[in-house]
C-alpha cells in the first residue's frame, strides 16, 4: 500500500533564524504537516485509493479521477501536504537574494524587474484575507509565469498551474514570532528564498 510520509527538511529547525523562528519550525512540520500526511493517507483508504497509481499533485490536477465523496478532503489534505512539502523546499539558509538565468529573464519580462515582482508578491500575500497561500507559477497554457493567491489549502494544481514557490500566510506560519504583523513575516520571508531550487523547478518547465 502507498503511504505518504513527512518529508525530512532540509535543514534544521534553527537554521531559518532569525527570520522564522525553531519553534514555529517544528511545530508547523511536526504537527501541522503531519496532519496533512495523516489526513490524506486517512483519505485515501476511506475511498479505496492507497495504492491511487498517480502522485497527489496529479491527483490534484484531476479531482475527478478520486470519488466525489473524497475530492474536497483530497483537496484539503492533498494540498495541505504538498504545499507545505514545497514550502519547506524552497527556503534555505543559504539565500542568494535574487533568481538568476532563465527565471530572472522571465521575471523581467513579466514584472518588469525583480523588485516590482517582490512588491507585487508581497501585496498579494499581505492582502489574502484569512487563510491561504500566495504563488510564483508557471502557466502552460500562456507559457508563462504568474503570481496567483489561494484560500486554505487550494494548491495551483488544481488550477493546472505549475507552483515554483509559494508563501505560506496562514497563522500558523508565522504567529509566534510575527503574531498579527504579516507584512513582516513575508518582509522577512524574503531573506530565505532558495532561488537556485525555484529557478530550477523554472528550468524543467520552460
Amino acid at each position: 500500500m502507498v503511504r505518504y510520509e513527512l518529508p525530512r527538511l532540509p535543514y534544521d529547525y534553527n537554521e531559518l533564524e532569525p527570520f522564522i523562528d525553531s519553534m514555529t519550525m517544528e511545530i508547523h512540520h511536526k504537527k501541522h504537516h503531519q496532519s496533512y500526511v495523516d489526513g490524506l493517507n486517512k483519505t485515501l483508504e476511506s475511498i479505496g485509493g492507497a495504492a491511487h497509481p498517480k502522485y497527489i499533485s496529479a491527483i490534484l490536477s484531476d479531482l475527478s479521477s478520486v470519488p466525489e465523496s473524497g475530492r474536497n478532503l483530497i483537496n484539503f489534505f492533498g494540498g495541505g501536504f504538498e504545499n507545505h512539502k514545497l514550502f519547506w523546499e524552497t527556503m534555505t539558509p543559504k539565500n542568494d537574494g535574487v533568481p538568476g538565468g532563465k527565471l530572472e529573464d522571465a521575471i523581467d519580462v513579466y514584472f518588469n524587474n525583480f523588485d516590482n515582482f517582490k512588491k507585487n508578491f508581497s501585496e498579494k500575500a499581505i492582502t489574502i484575507q484569512g487563510s491561504g497561500w500566495c504563488w510564483l507559477v508557471f502557466n502552460p497554457t500562456y507559457n508563462k509565469i504568474e503570481i496567483i493567491t489561494s484560500i486554505n489549502q487550494d494548491s495551483p494544481w488544481i488550477f493546472q498551474k505549475t507552483p515554483l514557490l509559494g508563501l505560506d500566510v496562514w497563522e500558523h506560519a508565522y504567529y509566534l514570532k510575527y503574531q498579527n504583523r504579516r507584512p513582516e513575516y513575508v518582509e522577512n520571508w524574503w531573506n530565505i528564498v532558495n532561488w537556485d531550487y525555484v529557478g530550477n523547478r523554472f528550468d524543467e518547465l520552460a
